[in-house]
C-alpha cells in the first residue's frame, strides 16, 4: 500500500503528501494522528505541529520558510500562509565528509565515444555552424536548409501531412514518407543562431565569445564554421582569444567568414558550403571507441520542477553524480537562484577556503543585481512550480540542490568558464531552464540530466539532454519527450538507489549512441546565451 506522507528529513516539521488527501482524514504518521485540517492536493506540504505566525518552516533539513499566521497543525501550507526565508552564511564552518557509494561493478564499464587529441571524449560528433552576431543568423539558416537537404532526408512530418491534408480537402494523412537517411554516418551537423553579438554593452560580446569558445572546445563537437558579419561588436580577433584562452593547443578545425570581406551573398555561401564540405566529410572518419565512465561529464538540471521532485528525480541524480564522481567523473551543478537557502552546506562541502569564499562572491553578487533591479530570489517560483506545491525559492532550491547528491565541490567557475576539475563542479548561472543547460555545455557537458515534474521539451544543439519524470503521471502523459521515470520512488517501488543504477545504464548507452535522448528525436536545439542581467 503507498505511503500517504513522506518526511524528506527528521528535523523537518512539514511533510508531503504522495496522494490527495480530503479534510477529515485521519492519518496515523509516525507515532501520531495528523487530523487533516483542509484539503491537500499531491505534491504540497502539510504542517505537522501548530504554527504561530513567524514560526520557521524546516524541510531538507534547512530553514524554506516562515509562518504568515498561524496555521494549524494537518493544515496545508500555501503561499498566503507562508513567506520565503533562508538561513544566511558568511564562511566556512565545517568539513562535510564524503561516504563514497558502492561502484565496483561500474569500474571496468566503458561507454562508446569519440576521443579527442586533447583528451576529453565526446558522446556526439557534431559539425557547428553558428554566428558571432545576430545579423548572420539569416545565413546561418540557409546553410541549415541547405546541408539537412542533402546531408539528411527526413520523413515528411505527421503535422505536415495533416496540413497538406486540410489544403486538399481530404483525410489522407497515410501518404507513402520517405525513409531519413543520413549522407554520413559518423557525424552530425547542427546549426545555433542567437540575438547577440552587438548592441548592449562591451562585456556582453566578450561573455558570448567565452561561451561559444567553449562549444568549440566541448568534446561533442568535431569543428566549426563560424560567421562574421565585420563590423560587430564581438569581432573574430576577440573570438580568437576566447579559444585560445580556453583551449590554448586547439587543434579542430575552425572556418572562419567574414562578410563584409567577400562580397556577395551567394560568394560567401559557395564558399562556405566547399570548405564546410570537405572539413564535415574528414570529420565523419572519427569513430567510436571504448571510453572509461570518467571521461564523462554531466550537466546537472531541473525544469518545470513540482513537489515531487526533491524526493525523487533530483535525489536521483545526486545519487548517480555521485557514483560517477566515484568513478572519476565530472558533473556539474548550476542555477545559483535554486541553491538560496543550501549555501552553508554547499560551503562546507567545498574541499577549499578559496572555493567556498568563490561561491559566496558569486551568489552573493548575483542576489544584490536582483535586489538592485527592484526583484529578489523569493521571485523564483513559477506559477507552475506554486500550482504544484513549490511555494517558496528556498523549498525549490533546497529540493533542486538534491541534484548534486553528497560529493565535495571541487571548483566553482563563473559562468562561460571550462571545467577543468574531474568531480563535483558549481556553475554560476540563472535557474531559467534553457540559459543554464546552454551555459553547462559551454563549460564542457557532454551528458545533460535534466528533471521535470510538470514536463518540458529543452534540448541542445550539441549535447543529449536526457529527461527525467518526478512523476509516472507526466511519464505517461508526455512520452515523447521523458526518457527516465523516477515515478517508482514516490509509489514505494524503488529505492533511490536503484533508480540511480538505472539512470547510469541508460547513460552509457545515450553517450555510446545506441539509443537516442528523446530531446534529440525531436530535434530540440535549445540554445540561449545569459545576458548578464536580471534572469532568474
Amino acid at each position: 500500500m503507498q505511503k500517504r506522507l513522506i518526511k524528506v528529513h527528521p528535523s523537518d516539521n512539514v511533510a508531503v503528501a504522495l496522494v490527495n488527501l480530503k479534510s477529515g482524514d485521519v492519518i496515523s504518521f509516525e507515532n501520531q494522528d495528523i487530523h487533516v485540517v483542509s484539503d491537500v492536493k499531491a505534491k504540497h506540504k502539510i504542517a505537522l505541529e501548530t504554527f504561530q505566525k513567524g514560526a520557521s518552516i524546516m524541510m531538507y533539513g534547512v530553514l524554506v520558510g516562515k509562518a504568515n499566521s498561524v496555521i494549524e497543525k494537518g493544515d496545508v501550507l500555501t503561499i498566503e500562509n507562508v513567506k520565503h526565508q533562508s538561513a544566511k552564511v558568511s564562511h566556512k564552518t565545517d568539513t562535510i565528509g564524503w561516504t563514497k557509494p558502492n561502484v565496483e561493478r561500474w569500474k571496468d564499464k566503458t561507454f562508446m565515444g569519440y576521443h579527442r587529441e586533447d583528451g576529453q571524449v565526446g558522446t556526439a560528433n557534431t559539425w557547428l555552424f553558428f554566428p558571432l552576431v545576430f545579423c548572420e543568423n539569416k545565413n546561418i539558416e540557409k546553410l541549415r536548409d541547405i546541408f539537412e537537404r542533402e546531408l539528411l532526408t527526413k520523413k515528411v512530418n505527421s503535422h505536415q501531412m495533416l496540413l497538406r491534408s486540410l489544403i486538399n480537402d481530404n483525410d489522407n494523412t497515410e501518404e507513402e514518407q520517405l525513409e531519413t537517411t543520413k549522407v554520413f554516418e559518423n557525424i552530425d551537423v547542427k546549426f545555433i543562431t542567437h540575438p547577440g553579438g552587438c548592441g548592449g554593452i562591451r562585456q556582453d560580446s566578450e561573455s558570448l565569445a567565452r561561451l561559444l569558445a567553449g562549444y568549440v572546445k566541448n568534446p561533442n563537437v568535431a569543428g566549426a564554421t563560424v560567421l562574421s558579419l565585420g563590423c560587430q561588436n564581438l569581432q573574430i580577433d576577440i573570438f580568437n582569444k576566447a579559444l585560445e584562452a580556453i583551449s590554448p593547443d586547439n587543434k579542430k578545425p575552425v572556418l572562419m567568414y567574414e562578410q563584409q570581406q567577400m562580397g556577395t551573398v551567394d560568394e560567401m555561401l559557395s564558399a562556405i558550403i566547399k570548405s564546410s564540405y570537405v572539413a564535415i566529410k574528414e570529420a565523419n572518419k572519427i569513430e567510436r571507441t571504448p571510453a572509461p565512465l570518467s571521461k564523462l561529464k554531466v550537466g546537472l538540471e531541473c525544469g518545470g520542477s513540482d513537489g515531487f521532485s526533491g524526493i525523487s528525480a533530483n535525489p536521483t541524480l545526486g545519487y548517480t553524480s555521485d557514483m560517477l564522481v566515484a568513478l572519476g567523473g565530472t558533473a556539474i551543478l548550476a542555477e545559483f537562484p535554486e541553491l538560496c537557502g543550501v549555501e552553508q552546506e554547499l560551503v562546507n562541502r567545498c574541499e577549499t577556503e578559496s572555493a567556498a569564499n568563490r561561491f559566496l562572491d558569486l551568489m552573493q553578487a548575483f542576489e544584490k543585481s536582483v535586489v538592485d533591479a527592484g526583484s529578489g530570489f523569493d521571485m523564483n517560483p513559477s506559477p507552475g512550480n506554486i500550482k504544484d506545491g513549490l511555494i517558496t525559492d528556498a523549498m525549490k532550491s533546497a529540493g533542486a540542490a538534491k541534484k548534486g547528491g553528497t560529493s565535495p565541490v571541487v571548483d566553482v567557475l563563473d559562468y562561460g568558464e571550462y571545467v577543468t576539475k574531474p568531480g563535483l563542479n558549481l556553475l554560476c548561472t540563472p535557474g531559467n531552464d534553457v540559459e543554464s543547460t546552454t551555459a553547462m555545455v559551454g563549460s564542457g557537458a557532454n551528458i545533460v540530466l535534466f528533471t521535470t515534474g510538470l514536463g518540458t521539451p529543452t534540448g541542445n544543439p550539441i549535447t543529449p539532454v536526457i529527461k527525467v519524470s518526478s512523476n509516472s503521471e507526466l511519464a505517461q502523459k508526455m512520452s515523447d519527450i521523458i526518457d527516465v521515470d523516477t515515478g517508482p520512488v514516490i509509489k514505494g517501488e524503488k529505492s533511490i538507489e536503484e533508480m540511480a543504477e538505472t539512470m547510469l545504464s541508460y547513460i552509457v548507452e545515450v553517450a555510446s549512441g545506441r539509443t537516442e535522448s528523446k530531446a534529440s528525436l525531436l530535434n530540440q536545439n535549445d540554445f540561449i546565451p545569459w545576458k548578464r542581467g536580471v534572469s532568474l
